[in-house]
């Protein structure tokens, strides 16, 4: 295992229950546990709720933690689509009476937290951004999600699993065999209700970054791809209150791969922002 110590994944004490709400004509699960300044936090792509559980473990005391299957992830309903995050997120909030809040956004799950720092910006006190996509280019060009909807369509997504699998995103440098465990049965829930429909919805655009005035940490895993580096670089160039931190020794999934040093960063920032003007 690599050293790191704090909370392992998966042993989250008392686990908060599942709990659904409907948004946009989905139901869609989410966790509410925690005490403090409220943080909201979105998974990537194939990935679901669960994958948080090593910061849960480690900031539940400090922090109300709200974790949410993106809709068409986990078991939550629905098509994914990332114009309709921002708006899910925001009757998440809305739902749990949550008037300010902190943000992560983990990957494909930036591109919401960004869209609802521009649409409702009294709402945001503070933004994680971690292994974001090259926003300004739509579709990811380092995720083949064409010929990943090809396979699936004619091999099924186990074919798929088996692709997916292979590619450095879903590739963990830890030998921690919980954090494996933890990320083998996300994979193994993820739908691809995208991956099987006819046609699917386009990309969300990019907000004007440099309108966003709120407080930023930009996380970028040491070997993950170089795509991911340089939108990390760009985000930091265009946002106005933005630092960029490289996680050592992890992938694309630096929560899972050195989750002490993950949930350290993280409570750092958000102990200084996340409760701003509450």
């Amino acid at each position: 295992m690599n050293a790191s110590a704090g909370p392992s994944p998966g042993c989250a004490a008392e686990a908060a229950p599942d709990r659904y709400f409907e948004a946009g004509g989905a139901r869609l699960r989410y966790r509410d546990e925690g005490a403090g300044a409220a943080v909201i936090l979105a998974h990537g792509w194939t990935l679901d709720l669960e994958m948080w559980e090593p910061q849960v473990a480690a900031l539940r005391r400090e922090f109300r933690l709200v974790r949410l299957d993106r809709r068409g992830h986990g078991l939550s309903a629905g098509l994914p689509d990332t114009n309709q995050d921002a708006a899910d997120l925001a009757a998440l909030c809305a739902h749990l009476g949550i008037t300010r809040c902190g943000l992560v956004g983990m990957s494909q799950g930036a591109r919401g937290v960004l869209a609802l720092a521009a649409t409702a910006p009294a709402l945001v006190t503070a933004l994680i951004l971690d292994g974001p996509p090259a926003l300004e280019s739509g579709e990811s060009d380092d995720v083949p999600v064409a010929q990943f909807r090809a396979l699936a369509q004619r091999s099924g997504m186990a074919a798929f699993r088996r692709e997916w699998m292979r590619l450095p995103f879903v590739q963990l440098r830890s030998r921690d065999a919980r954090a494996h465990a933890l990320l083998a049965a996300m994979l193994e829930r993820f739908p691809g209700h995208e991956l099987l429909a006819a046609s699917v919805p386009p990309v969300a655009p990019a907000p004007a970054l440099a309108t966003l005035h709120v407080p930023t940490l930009v996380l970028v895993g040491e070997h993950d791809s170089a795509s991911r580096a340089q939108a990390a670089q760009f985000l930091c160039a265009q946002l106005p209150q933005a630092q960029c931190v490289v996680i050592a020794d992890a992938g694309h999934l630096p929560n899972l791969d050195q989750p002490a040093r993950y949930s350290d960063l993280c409570r750092a920032f958000l102990a200084r922002h996340a409760d701003r003007g509450a």
